[in-house]
């Protein structure tokens, strides 16, 4: 949001933050969170870069189409543990997965 706009709200009393705020989430909690959407689009973008369908990928990893759609979407109910053992699966080095964690704490 452009600080003028941000200025003219906090001025007519509204408070003004981002979802951390909204949620009340830890530097920690967030994070984790940040982590989490960055392993999921990971592995949607890997998934249709070898050109695979969620069916596929899901046979790849003796799982469910609507479990890896689950693993797209971030969905709370999947483990940091079984976004990185797919992406592992689907041919992601542990130098891969570094980077990717890197990119998002900078």
């Amino acid at each position: 949001m452009k600080k003028p706009k941000r200025d003219k709200l906090a001025a007519a009393g509204w408070k003004v933050g981002d979802i951390t705020d909204f949620l009340e989430l830890s530097a920690e909690e967030a994070a984790m969170v940040e982590i989490k959407i960055s392993l999921a689009d990971s592995i949607r973008r890997r998934r249709i870069r070898r050109k695979l369908s969620q069916e596929a990928l899901a046979k790849l990893l003796k799982s469910s189409q609507s479990r890896v759609a689950k693993m797209e979407a971030a969905d709370p109910s999947v483990t940091i543990d079984l976004l990185l053992r797919s992406l592992l699966a689907m041919g992601a080095t542990r130098r891969d997965v570094a980077r990717l964690l890197s990119a998002k704490a900078a």
